[in-house]
């Protein structure tokens, strides 16, 4: 992938970001920001399903950010328990729009943790057109924000998810379903645990299904 490995630092609330940036060569493409999980259980940008949702951006012509968080790695500052991580998704937001002035959609995806920060960051971002939030787990954060959801995006969970009972999970489907005028898809991805063990080429197919589904509709 030309300049994947490039690494770039933008400026947040706590001093550098660290980051990763790739931008598509396609007059007006849409852009896309991806969050990491957890930072105090060993979660990164380069998190392997956050590398693979990067990458399925990419090849469906998105330009593409993905960050580390606060005290990850090479950007500055300390874990902040959610607050200071929302900033820090705001800012990434606020650089690749800058970048791409003439962007045609705007997306949001997260993994685990990354997952209710970009849902958060929905809710104060009205130019987010579609979101896409894996393994999220709302037996741990409270989802009842989302009331009203502002946007239609895809929700993707393993049926093993060992940390996440599938019974929490139908509850949100349930909450958002009931919700008018947004369609929130969930995808269940068959004998996949919370991190896709084995099943990655499933869950970049859910990925690419919806990504390419949606963009012809714009």
């Amino acid at each position: 992938m030309k300049n994947e490995n490039e690494e770039i630092f933008i400026p947040g609330t706590c001093g550098r970001i660290q980051a990763k940036y790739i931008k598509s060569r396609q007059q007006g493409a849409p852009i896309a920001l991806v969050l990491q999980p957890h930072p105090q259980y060993g979660g990164t940008m380069n998190n392997r399903i956050v590398y693979e949702t990067y990458n399925c951006f990419y090849k469906n012509d998105f330009s593409v950010i993905r960050i580390n968080f606060r005290g990850v790695e090479k950007s500055d500052g300390i874990f902040d328990n959610g607050q200071g991580e929302l900033s820090d998704a705001a800012a990434a937001l606020d650089w690749i729009e800058k970048e791409n002035p003439d962007y045609s959609q705007c997306w949001v995806s997260g993994f685990s943790f990354g997952s209710i920060i970009c849902m958060q960051l929905i809710m104060r971002r009205p130019e987010v057109n579609k979101f896409i939030s894996i393994s999220p787990q709302p037996n741990i954060y409270d989802y009842s924000f989302l009331s009203p959801c502002p946007i239609s995006g895809l929700v993707i969970y393993g049926k093993n998810d060992e940390l996440v009972p599938e019974e929490h999970i139908l509850n949100l489907k349930k909450k958002l379903s009931m919700q008018k005028n947004i369609d929130v898809k969930f995808n269940s991805i068959s004998n996949a645990n919370h991190f896709y063990k084995g099943k990655e080429k499933a869950l970049t197919s859910s990925i690419e299904t919806y990504l390419k589904d949606k963009i012809s509709v714009f």
